[in-house]
């Protein structure tokens, strides 16, 4: 891997500013999920549906879903995670991975693996449909917290170490998935969660010496 200093890499890598495909991605996904915002039969086309998916083959379900938002707080939430977030993991996936498509990848992983139990789960049942990029935007927040652990980050205007609010947000996805009855699907949270922090260990091991040299060098 490449020779790098951890302490002011990481320090450039929180602070970058230009995330062209980060960009990319959120010009994208507003401009589909603000045209169906009003046009309820273009969302049902796109949403994550297991049972068309299964009976009638509409495989592209798996990526369009994540393209299209319940609402505008839904979209900016999402989408505003992304670019705070979105523009270090870029960065960081181009120098130490070797190439900034990776990051892409595992955003496109973060929208169809996380759906997958939701798949063989409601193959047959009709009445279930889901929207939105939080299982891809999960994951890549979370292999942000291999690269920078002891980042301050903002929780309702709380200040919070990354890696603290990392744990917290399992177990409160574990938690409410067991829970239900909110139609969040706190299941794709969970799951793309553990994709950002396995995925750039399986392309990079020694990402986790990064990480534990972070985590005990707050």
């Amino acid at each position: 891997m490449r020779s790098i200093i951890i302490n002011d890499y990481i320090y450039r890598l929180i602070t970058a500013k230009t995330m062209s495909i980060t960009l990319i991605i959120i010009i994208i996904t507003c401009l589909v999920s603000i045209t169906t915002f009003s046009r309820p039969e273009d969302m049902a086309k796109l949403s994550f549906s297991p049972y068309r998916v299964y009976h009638f083959k509409e495989w592209y379900r798996f990526l369009t879903s994540g393209f299209v938002h319940a609402n505008t707080m839904h979209l900016l939430f999402n989408m505003l995670s992304l670019y705070f977030v979105g523009r270090s993991i870029e960065m960081a996936f181009a120098v130490v991975l070797g190439s900034k498509w990776y990051y892409p990848l595992l955003y496109l992983l973060g929208l169809v693996l996380p759906d997958l139990y939701n798949y063989y789960k409601y193959k047959n049942y009709s009445g279930y449909s889901s929207i939105g990029a939080s299982g891809a935007v999960s994951a890549v927040l979370f292999s942000c917290v291999l690269f920078a652990p002891w980042q301050t980050i903002y929780v309702f205007l709380i200040p919070c170490p990354f890696i603290v609010y990392a744990v917290l947000f399992l177990i409160y996805s574990v938690y409410m998935s067991k829970r239900g009855g909110d139609g969040i699907d706190h299941r794709a949270h969970f799951f793309g969660a553990i994709l950002g922090l396995i995925f750039p260990i399986i392309i990079e091991p020694q990402v986790m010496q990064i990480f534990l040299r972070q985590l005990l060098n707050p």
